[in-house]
């Protein structure tokens, strides 16, 4: 069976010439359907390069990404957004909430651009929410909540319509630890209901929390390991 993602001999070449930056060099990385992965790495390691080729938000310079058996390495913008909105749910650290929408139009919002027909976008967002612990939270306006409840709204807009992967970008970075501990028990069990997880952090701890950690720096791919005494992989 392919790999859900799966990135080969990747580059990202900023400037290039004699002043070229490699945000990432040859990087090889493969995400098997309901993995719960980990990426990690410090301020200019080549994570959040890696997390916007993995969210079809940046192309590479070279090299192949084959997402859900679809090569998007070369896609224009129009066609990674429709990869987008069809294949990742994205949840980000600054929420990305609409201020003037309810917490029901603001999980309904993709649904719309996506042509889901009102009724059934109208029940898979109150079946998001209702899911992340927030029914009796969803008229309620974003600065009515508290930042774990605004995240937990955008985990509901992510997994609204069960797109194939849960990217993660920082998602507890601006939270309390009380609110941490519980949106990462959301991932844990988002991972367990099946679901494809991919979780960009600096945070030891947090990645720790995943089954699996790929560890980045200086563009290139440090390690790649299971968690709890599982296969460990390392990159040929």
């Amino acid at each position: 069976m392919s790999a859900l993602v799966e990135i080969r001999d990747v580059c990202k070449i900023y400037n290039p010439g004699e002043n070229e930056v490699r945000a990432l060099d040859h990087v090889n990385v493969s995400v098997e359907e309901g993995e719960f992965v980990a990426i990690i790495g410090q301020s200019g390691s080549g994570k959040s390069t890696l997390m916007n080729i993995l969210g079809c938000l940046d192309v590479p310079t070279s090299g192949t990404y084959m997402l859900h058996g679809q090569d998007v390495s070369g896609f224009s913008d129009n066609e990674l957004s429709d990869v987008r909105n069809r294949e990742i749910g994205f949840i980000f650290q600054g929420f990305n909430l609409i201020q003037n929408l309810t917490a029901l139009e603001n999980v309904e919002l993709p649904l719309i651009y996506r042509g889901v027909p009102r009724g059934k976008r109208l029940a898979l967002a109150k079946e998001a929410l209702a899911g992340v612990g927030l029914a009796g939270r969803m008229e309620h306006k974003p600065a009515e909540m508290s930042g774990g409840q605004q995240q937990r709204v955008a985990i509901a807009r992510a997994i609204a319509q069960a797109p194939p992967v849960i990217l993660a970008d920082e998602p507890t970075g601006n939270l309390d630890s009380g609110s941490t501990k519980e949106i990462m028990e959301i991932m844990k069990t988002l991972h367990k209901e099946g679901r494809t997880v991919i979780l960009i952090t600096h945070d030891n701890e947090i990645a720790a929390q995943a089954e699996r950690i790929i560890k980045i720096k200086d563009g290139h791919i440090e390690s790649d390991s299971a968690i709890d005494g599982g296969k460990r992989r390392e990159q040929e």
